[in-house]
């Protein structure tokens, strides 16, 4: 079962579903755009339940990643990004971007707010070794204001 439903999806849409098999289409496409973020879960040493269970991210950070994935599906099915048409040379250009086509893929913004990673001190350099934050030393309480340098 997924985080959002069907319903989820009819109130940020405006509509209703049209049919059985249309409610069936929509149902699938949850379950399928939850099985990637549970993947990118795993593949990043977490899972997913997990992570919401302690609030990061929250179950409506999920379905509202859901649901704006499906209904990216819905709006725009082929996932064309732009269509150019000449009349004198008879050209026809169709875009597409991204590289599924699914058209169910979750933008970078919408996977920050899914993956729980903070800030990190992973890419900065210090020529003379010092660590990311002081440490306080007993030495230094001989100082007024605790640190030397300060």
């Amino acid at each position: 079962m997924t985080y959002a439903s069907v319903s989820d999806v009819e109130v940020e849409l405006g509509r209703t579903v049209n049919s059985p098999a249309e409610e069936a289409q929509w149902a699938a496409w949850l379950e399928r755009v939850e099985r990637s973020i549970v993947r990118r879960f795993i593949r990043a040493g977490l899972v997913l339940a997990d992570q919401v269970t302690l609030g990061d991210p929250t179950v409506d950070d999920v379905k509202d990643v859901e649901v704006a994935a499906i209904i990216r599906k819905i709006t725009n099915p082929t996932g064309v990004s732009s269509v150019t048409r000449s009349v004198d040379d008879a050209s026809v250009t169709t875009r597409r971007e991204g590289t599924s086509d699914t058209g169910l893929d979750l933008s970078d913004t919408e996977w920050d707010l899914l993956l729980p990673f903070g800030e990190s001190a992973a890419f900065s350099t210090r020529p003379g070794f010092e660590p990311d934050f002081p440490v306080a030393h007993p030495e230094w309480s001989q100082y007024p204001q605790g640190w030397p340098w300060i």
